[in-house]
């Protein structure tokens, strides 16, 4: 072997090794999947498709008819290419913001919905990510869930200048929706509304309590969702029992099951419901296979 075919050779072992460290972005045609989520680590950064998605449809969800009315409707304006604003859902853990964004997903997609989702920490990436998103015949929703900044986080200022501020144009086939606990995204503390002045008889917020609100003020959409009474609670465990095809013969050991559960998580949300509702439907099948 001359010189040049061994330097060759050592070449392309060395380009292989580097393949397998850093792979091709996996961003591939758009078409090949509704939804993806934007990956830093590993290599380029890149939209890497989602393959398995959770199946909760809009008629799962209970008890959140404002919201999802809301939403939906939102959501067929944008899929329509007429006028629709950047939402935000916010409230409690567990009261079903995200279970919303995910049923929309599920039920539009064949209508033409897509979904990119992006991690709190990767917002600075969004003008990136606006670039490669190129098909103008699909309708993508950039999805932020579990939303929150700190009070030195200076990411949010990227997801700011994106729903309106920047002089480049959002385009109207791209969409935000996020979801958080928080109404105004960042920390609220007593001594921002103290800094508050009195100037010819009008209130002035500080500077710290301006800068809080202008953030979610951007969001066109503020869907608010609380917690759930006892009732309610309750009809969302018989819908997912009901959905499980769990034995519901002692309505009242169910009952109190349920609320024991919810007792114990110290919550009654539509997640825990669901979540005791696979706890027992779990339990009721594997007596039933012990009893065989």
């Amino acid at each position: 072997m001359s010189k040049a075919d061994d330097f060759f050779a050592r070449a392309e072992q060395l380009v292989e090794r580097l393949e397998r460290l850093f792979p091709a972005p996996a961003d591939g045609s758009l078409e090949d999947a509704i939804a993806w989520r934007w990956r830093t680590g590993g290599g380029p950064s890149r939209l890497e498709p989602i393959t398995r998605f959770n199946a909760v449809t809009l008629t799962d969800l209970l008890h959140v008819e404002r919201q999802k009315k809301a939403l939906e409707r939102n959501t067929r304006q944008f899929l329509a290419g007429l006028p629709a604003n950047n939402a935000l859902l916010w409230g409690p853990r567990g009261t079903g913001k995200s279970s919303l964004v995910k049923a929309l997903l599920n039920d539009y997609a064949p209508h033409g919905l897509r979904l990119v989702e992006v991690d709190r920490l990767h917002l600075v990436d969004l003008p990136e990510i606006i670039d490669r998103l190129n098909d103008p015949q699909a309708r993508y929703v950039i999805y932020c869930d579990d939303l929150s900044f700190d009070d030195n986080d200076a990411t949010y200022r990227a997801l700011k200048t994106v729903l309106d501020g920047s002089i480049l144009d959002t385009p109207e086939n791209i969409i935000i929706y996020a979801t958080s606990n928080r109404r105004h995204l960042l920390p609220e503390h007593q001594s921002d509304n103290q800094s508050a002045q009195m100037i010819d008889g009008e209130l002035h917020q500080a500077e710290a309590v301006e800068e809080k609100i202008s953030l979610s003020e951007r969001f066109g959409l503020w869907l608010s969702f609380h917690p759930l009474n006892q009732q309610r609670y309750l009809d969302i465990t018989q819908h997912w029992l009901a959905t499980f095809d769990s034995n519901l013969c002692d309505a009242a050991e169910v009952r109190a099951a349920a609320l024991e559960w919810a007792l114990s998580h110290g919550s009654r949300s539509g997640r825990t419901a669901y979540q005791f509702a696979r706890d027992w439907a779990g339990r009721q099948a594997l007596e039933r296979a012990d009893e065989r």
